[in-house]
């Protein structure tokens, strides 16, 4: 399949790119920093430098990949986690514009959307923009992928797994490359 990666140099990203290139999916994998494209392309995928935000440029770039598969796993958090409330207002964003820009995109070329969410409650403005994401994917007859909090290298939690509902990264990557022909509907991505 040709398969479009939003997010592709995230936690997950680095370890979905080079399984969806092993199991010999066509993947672009999109970054808004230049910097990493080079490492994009050494995990085997058509490296795009495009901002989710400036939406007309991203309609061109999906489209012109012609994917049958978008995923969307861009988040915008700190590499400290004692910075993430200073996040919540970006990452919201992401989740609501992010969200929206990247299934019209989507749809201009029939292809499915699946969807980074989490497996626990966010409170507040976090929720109403998490419940945004789920449901805008779901109308879409899209696939909601409800991730445990990630563990395992390069996450927050590198050596002691957090409470649950955790899924390691590496497993979430594999099990999202599982899903891949999932009907439209929600998963839930973590250790039982």
């Amino acid at each position: 399949m040709r398969i479009f990666v939003a997010g592709a140099s995230g936690v997950i990203g680095r370890r979905l790119v080079p399984l969806l290139v092993a199991h010999s999916h066509d993947v672009a994998a999109m970054t808004r920093t230049e910097s990493k494209l080079e490492e994009l392309q050494l995990m085997g995928a058509t490296p795009i430098l495009c901002d989710v935000f400036d939406r007309d440029e991203l309609a061109r770039v999906v489209t012109a990949f012609e994917p049958d598969i978008v995923i969307h796993q861009l988040t915008d958090l700190p590499d400290n986690p004692t910075q993430i409330p200073e996040y919540f207002a970006a990452n919201n964003r992401i989740r609501r514009e992010g969200t929206t820009n990247l299934v019209d995109a989507a749809q201009i070329c029939a292809a499915k959307v699946m969807a980074q969410s989490v497996a626990w409650i966010l409170l507040g403005d976090g929720g109403f923009a998490l419940e945004f994401l789920e449901s805008t994917v779901l109308a879409a007859g899209g696939v909601v992928l409800r991730y445990g909090q990630f563990y395992g290298p390069g996450t927050y939690f590198e050596s002691d797994p957090p409470s649950p509902p955790r899924v390691h990264i590496d497993d979430a990557a594999r099990r999202t490359l599982d899903s891949l022909s999932a009907l439209s509907g929600v998963l839930s991505i973590y250790e039982p």
